[in-house]
C-alpha cells in the first residue's frame, strides 16, 4: 500500500497538468464554437458557411493526436515552438470548437424563427438578442451534450502525453519505464481519472435536475 500510496502521489502531479489542459482546452472550444456556431447559422454567406463546414469536418475526423502533433512537431520545423502544454490546450481546443460549433448550431435551429425577429422588433440589437433571449434557451437545450462532451474531453487529455506534456499517463509510462509495476500504475492512473471525472459528471447532473425543476 505505501507503494501504491507514493505511486498516487506521483502521478497526482500530472492529474494537475490534466485538469489544466482540460480547462485551457474547454474555455477555447466553448468560446469559439459558440461564435462558429451563430456564423454558421445566421451568415448569408454561402463562402463562409461552406467554409465552416469544411473546417468542422476536418477536425472531427482527423484524430486529435495528429492535430497535436502538427502543432508541436509540425510548427517548430518553421520555426514555431510551442511548449507541449500550449499545444495540448490549443489543439484540444481546437478540435472541441468543431464539436461544440455543432451542438451549438443545433440548439440555436432548434428555437422558433419568430423569437430572434420578435427581439430584433422590440428593439434588441443582434448581439442583446443573442445575449438575453436565444443564448439561454440554446444552454438548456444543449446542456447534456456539453456535459458529455466536458466528460470526455477530461479523459481525452490523456493523448497530450504523446507530446511530452506532463499529464497523468506521461508520469505513468516513465513510472512504468523505472519501477516495472505496471499493474498498480496503471491502476492508480484510472482511479486518479475516475476521480477527476465523477465529481464533475455528479455536479453537471446535479444542475441539469435543477434546470428540469425550474421549468
Amino acid at each position: 500500500m505505501g507503494t501504491f500510496a507514493g505511486i498516487l502521489a506521483t502521478l497526482a502531479t500530472g492529474a494537475v497538468t490534466a485538469l489544466q489542459v482540460a480547462i485551457g482546452a474547454f474555455v477555447i472550444a466553448s468560446v469559439l464554437g459558440l461564435f462558429l456556431a451563430v456564423v454558421r447559422v445566421f451568415s448569408r454567406n454561402r463562402l463562409v458557411r461552406l467554409g465552416l463546414a469544411a473546417y468542422v469536418e476536418w477536425m472531427r475526423n482527423v484524430p486529435a493526436l495528429a492535430h497535436l502533433f502538427l502543432l508541436y512537431f509540425g510548427l517548430a520545423t518553421v520555426g514555431v515552438r510551442l511548449s507541449p502544454l500550449l499545444a495540448a490546450v490549443i489543439g484540444l481546443g481546437l478540435v472541441g470548437a468543431a464539436v461544440l460549433c455543432d451542438v451549438f448550431a443545433a440548439g440555436l435551429k432548434s428555437l422558433h424563427v419568430g423569437q430572434r425577429e420578435a427581439a430584433l422588433a422590440a428593439g434588441l440589437t443582434p448581439g442583446q438578442t443573442l445575449r438575453f433571449v436565444l443564448a439561454p434557451q440554446m444552454f438548456r437545450t444543449t446542456f447534456p451534450s456539453l456535459a458529455n462532451y466536458t466528460i470526455a474531453l477530461i479523459k481525452d487529455t490523456s493523448i497530450a502525453s504523446a507530446i511530452a506534456a506532463p499529464e497523468i499517463m506521461f508520469y505513468a509510462r516513465n513510472l512504468v519505464t523505472s519501477t516495472f509495476e505496471t499493474t498498480l500504475i496503471y491502476l492508480a492512473a484510472m482511479l486518479l481519472y475516475a476521480a477527476m471525472v465523477l465529481p464533475v459528471a455528479w455536479g453537471f447532473k446535479r444542475v441539469e435536475l435543477t434546470m428540469e425543476e425550474a421549468r
